[in-house]
């Protein structure tokens, strides 16, 4: 598929056997094609807000996504980047709650909205999808718990930092050898998720780079030593 293009159809879309989620079998597939309406959003654009009632889940299928939690004072918590075959507002459709976080686009970004009721009814048409929605849920809560151990344990702001940037890359990846990945956040939200301010971001982000860890162009950052950060980030 040229780049900056994207499959219209899950069904024809070329990245979907990379995808926990997306891989399903050709009936589940079409199924979901079916029920899922595309939609195209522009960067720093809201998909969905923290309290509101869960009416839809969405599919990542291009681009990033920020989700974020609010205090009662005012203070905001970066949890994670969404990035494609995320599944989002999963939690919150099973428990028909209202959405726990709030989802912003970083980038241009294309969703697949599946309305929350034919959400479940899909789940009961293929036992696949339970199985692959299971998978999504255990992801998640994997990825909560090492975000939080990361923050909770982890002494040395250079070393969440690494294990930030090697997760992201090795997700934006895709089994691909080459470690790089669009830097989508500012300094001060990479901060935020990192536990600390934005000058020690900025000050190990150009130590790493002077160490020849990482290679920046533009907004595109590469891991050039994925052996070396990933020993500084154990």
């Amino acid at each position: 598929m040229p780049a900056g293009q994207f499959s219209e159809t899950c069904h024809d879309c070329s990245h979907r056997s990379l995808r926990l989620f997306c891989n399903l079998s050709d009936d589940a597939i079409q199924h979901l094609d079916q029920i899922g309406m595309q939609i195209a959003l522009p960067g720093r654009a809201i998909a969905f807000m923290e309290g509101q009632p869960s009416k839809a889940v969405f599919v990542v299928c291009e681009g990033q996504l920020k989700l974020s939690a609010n205090s009662s004072e005012g203070r905001t918590m970066i949890l994670k980047l969404a990035c494609p075959g995320d599944l989002l507002g999963l939690s919150a459709a099973l428990s028909q709650t209202s959405y726990e976080v709030t989802a912003e686009t970083l980038e241009p970004t294309v969703l697949k909205r599946i309305r929350r009721e034919e959400f479940l009814e899909f789940l009961q048409a293929h036992s696949e999808v339970g199985t692959k929605t299971a998978q999504a849920m255990a992801k998640e809560y994997r990825d909560v718990f090492l975000d939080a151990r990361r923050l909770a344990l982890s002494g040395s702001v250079s070393v969440r930092l690494a294990r930030l940037l090697l997760d992201w890359a090795a997700t934006a990846a895709c089994g691909k050898p080459e470690l790089r990945f669009t830097m989508a956040l500012t300094h001060e939200e990479l901060a935020n998720m990192a536990g600390t301010s934005r000058e020690t971001v900025t000050r190990l982000l150009n130590q790493f780079e002077r160490d020849r860890l990482i290679a920046r162009h533009g907004a595109t950052l590469i891991i050039l030593k994925p052996n070396e950060l990933n020993q500084l980030a154990a």
